[in-house]
């Protein structure tokens, strides 16, 4: 549920007061990042432009990321390197008195190898795959390098700059989950903040998702000639429609969707094979899993009314269920001072912002309880996920590095 601030009256909504309620740090350095945002924004957008060419489907993002390593580098970042997993890691160091912040931005995206990944301009119009999700989150987070870097902005507390992978759908959130989850001893990340996609807006609620491939599996035959055998598409159809009848409360909104199905060979063969793969999500860890007992009480229901279809079949379906995904739901309370401080910088740039709720990288630190949020890059985008995406930067593109500046700055902890 997505909470938008307004004004009624001259009385302010919680979401107002949560802004009023954090104080942004300022200073001549901070102020010289910002304008250094605002002058060089075609720098920023070169950036957007040059990465977004380069391919990065599901599991093959290296060349992006060994081009994101070499802008780390040059950008002066320390300690740059690039993990098990993919992930693209450099350090700006502070002077170890104050909380570590965590940036990220990820490299993958949902579009096959062959996809071409050219990128069009007209004015201040971009169209090419990807490159509001997540080319705009890339490049905000390295003109907040340039930026910071070039006016010599100094904080207590160190900032680590990421470039994940595995964010988009198969990916299973598999970079920062293998950054929070499988490395010993687990970093000390005191503030975990990811810039994805487009817009103004903060997410500080975990939608989480159970995604599973599901397949009927028998010997099929001949659909004259073995008429009366039970029928794993059959069987599928049947599960369809009982998932289409689980009842999901509207709020915390829960959801579930059949996105793909398969199966048969012929129109005349009673299919060996009928699959589909489904989608669960939902606000609420408790509404989640319960979706999910449904579903699975569904399946096997579909496979005891065909065998009861069919009485005198003495071929017998199974039932295969496969995991391709578990993101965990979670969340970051309003009141956070990570949210606050989102909130203060948006109101100290002259602009409203709204919390909301979605699934992306944040799912995993919110779900272990670090303070955690996903910021828009600014501009506007149509499209994500489809080869006709586009990214508008519009005439105030340049507020998304300057509020992810004054984000990080603040709770870094400024040095004076």
């Amino acid at each position: 549920m997505r909470i938008t601030p307004l004004l009624f009256a001259g009385i302010l909504t919680p979401v107002a007061l949560l802004a009023q309620s954090a104080r942004i740090v300022s200073s001549p350095e901070l102020d010289a990042a910002l304008a250094k945002v605002h002058a060089d924004n075609e720098w920023t957008l070169s950036q957007q432009v040059s990465l977004c060419e380069i391919p990065a489907p599901p599991f093959k993002e290296q060349a992006r990321g060994a081009e994101l390593k070499k802008r780390f580098e040059s950008l002066g970042l320390r300690n740059v390197r690039i993990d098990a997993e993919g992930n693209v890691i450099g350090e700006r160091p502070g002077d170890g008195s104050g909380p570590v912040v965590l940036l990220s931005a990820h490299l993958d995206t949902v579009f096959p190898e062959s996809t071409n990944v050219r990128v069009t301009r007209s004015g201040t119009l971009f169209k090419g795959p990807g490159i509001g999700d997540d080319c705009r989150g890339l490049a905000v987070m390295l003109a907040t390098i340039r930026a910071m870097n070039s006016a010599k902005v100094r904080t207590l507390g160190t900032i680590l700059f990421v470039g994940t992978v595995g964010e988009e759908g198969p990916g299973n959130l598999r970079g920062v989950r293998h950054m929070f989850t499988k490395q010993s001893p687990a970093p000390k990340i005191d503030y975990f903040i990811s810039i994805d996609g487009t817009g103004l807006g903060i997410t500080n609620q975990a939608v989480g998702s159970h995604r599973y491939s599901v397949a009927y599996k028998g010997p099929g035959g001949h659909s004259f000639g073995a008429f009366g055998m039970a029928n794993p598409i059959h069987a599928l159809g049947r599960a369809i429609a009982l998932i289409d009848e689980i009842k999901v409360p509207a709020t915390p909104k829960t959801t579930f969707n059949v996105g793909v199905i398969s199966g048969g060979t012929s129109v005349n063969t009673i299919s060996p094979l009928g699959t589909m793969e489904v989608d669960m999500r939902s606000e609420s860890t408790v509404e989640l899993a319960r979706v999910d007992s449904l579903f699975r009480i569904a399946l096997q229901q579909a496979l005891d009314a065909e065998h009861a279809r069919w009485p005198s079949s003495r071929a017998k379906l199974t039932l295969e269920l496969t995991d391709r995904g578990v993101r965990p739901a979670g969340g970051t309370p309003d009141s956070a001072l990570i949210v606050r401080v989102g909130l203060a910088a948006a109101k100290k740039l002259g602009f409203e912002t709204d919390l909301g709720a979605s699934s992306t990288d944040s799912n995993i630190p919110m779900s272990l309880g670090i303070p955690s949020i996903t910021i828009d890059g600014g501009g506007r985008g149509q499209g994500a996920h489809s080869t006709s995406e586009s990214y508008d930067d519009t005439d105030r593109g340049w507020l998304g590095p300057q509020w992810t500046i004054l984000i990080i700055s603040t709770l870094a902890g400024p040095k004076q």
